[in-house]
């Protein structure tokens, strides 16, 4: 388990991280969402002892980072994928690694064929592509077999095959009961692997909730041959309508019974009344509309440039 209390992190007169606190439990895939510049890789630095935090503190299984024994048997970490050094083949970066904890080289080469690198593992490191850098970035986080693993965009850089390695490896992972806490900025595929979110924003957390009850139904779709009379009646009880069609529409405001109800009473026949969800990334865009510290614009000038 991943707890973080109360943790701060402030860069001279910037706050990065303003009193933070959550939970990542064993047994289910995390994701920690954000616009950039929101605190994200600052947090997850903070857990991995790679950034100090201010004020407030952050634990794995009960213990700082800098307290643990053998931390790459506890915590596998991929914050940057390309820290490898770009001289060293991948199989002896993995061995230069795995002899801090005394890790055979059975182990090594288990990882490799699990991470799908053994017809790269003899090349040297400054050649991969970003796709093969998170391979093994991958294969060192796994190297110890670590109940923990805290990944920063981890799919990214990969190939379709590869995002579909990601995420079977992670769902694999989370259920033998480790804690899998992963970043993403692909949201529609971290929808398939995450039960659970985090969403920070201007060093905030905004939510911290199931992925279900973020994406619940906020409006229904109804789909009537009255579909005139149907608007004007929901109209009138307080709804809002956007039109899908000649019979369809999606109705806001109003519960999917209080719709059919309406619709009998009036003696109109509904072809369909169902609840629609939102995805994750609409979701997502809705909470962190105002907590987004860099935004594009459609124009700029000398002076955007210089500020």
């Amino acid at each position: 388990m991943i707890e973080v209390r109360s943790l701060s992190k402030r860069y001279g007169s910037k706050l990065a991280v303003d009193d933070v606190a959550f939970e990542v439990p064993a047994g289910r895939v995390t994701g920690f969402l954000g616009p950039n510049g929101a605190g994200k890789s600052t947090t997850m630095r903070a857990i991995v002892g790679l950034d100090r935090p201010s004020s407030g503190e952050a634990l794995i299984d009960g213990q700082r980072y800098a307290q643990l024994r053998l931390p790459l048997r506890q915590v596998g970490a991929l914050l940057d994928a390309k820290s490898a050094h770009r001289s060293r083949t991948a199989v002896n970066h993995l061995r230069a690694v795995a002899a801090t904890h005394g890790i055979g080289r059975a182990r090594v080469d288990e990882v490799i064929d699990l991470a799908g690198l053994a017809s790269v593992a003899r090349k040297r490191v400054g050649g991969f592509s970003l796709g093969m850098s998170q391979r093994l970035g991958i294969a060192v986080a796994l190297l110890g077999d670590p109940g923990t693993l805290i990944l920063d965009e981890p799919v990214n850089g990969l190939d379709p095959d590869g995002v579909t390695w990601m995420r079977e490896l992670l769902r694999g992972l989370a259920s033998e009961g480790r804690t899998v806490f992963l970043s993403s900025h692909l949201l529609t595929e971290l929808a398939l692997v995450a039960s659970h979110v985090i969403v920070i924003g201007r060093g905030r957390i905004l939510a911290d909730t199931p992925v279900d009850a973020l994406t619940q139904g906020k409006s229904v779709r109804v789909r009537t041959a009255g579909l005139d009379d149907l608007k004007l009646l929901l109209t009138r009880a307080g709804g809002t309508f956007t039109v899908r069609g000649d019979d369809a529409m999606d109705v806001g405001g109003l519960e999917a019974e209080h719709i059919a109800r309406i619709a009998a009473e009036n003696d109109i026949v509904l072809f369909e009344v169902t609840p629609v969800g939102r995805t994750l990334e609409e979701a997502y865009i809705e909470l962190t509309r105002g907590a987004v510290e860099y935004e594009a614009t459609g124009t700029s000038s000398r002076d955007d440039h210089d500020s």
